[in-house]
């Protein structure tokens, strides 16, 4: 798997990191992020929805990623969306 690496949260210090690559061989968008808080999960985990099975699946996972990082998160979608095209 070859990612191609998108952009990095600006408010890094040396141990935080959320990330964005894009995985374009699976047409997948890469998150790395900061884990939620119990409350959080929580909620997530109890949320009902048409097609959503209540709870976390175990080989999935929530994630927070800071609002500053949407532009990134769009960049990646295009790069996703132009490799459909070629």
């Amino acid at each position: 798997m070859a990612l191609q690496f998108i952009g990095i949260d600006p408010n890094t210090g040396d141990g935080e990191s959320p990330t964005v690559w894009v995985d374009q061989q699976q047409k997948e968008l890469v998150l790395q992020g900061w884990k939620p808080s119990p409350q959080l999960e929580a909620e997530c985990a109890a949320f009902e929805a048409p097609g959503h099975a209540v709870g976390i699946p175990e080989h999935e996972a929530v994630i927070r990623i800071p609002a500053r990082m949407v532009h990134m998160i769009r960049e990646a979608c295009d790069v996703l969306e132009r490799s459909d095209v070629a």
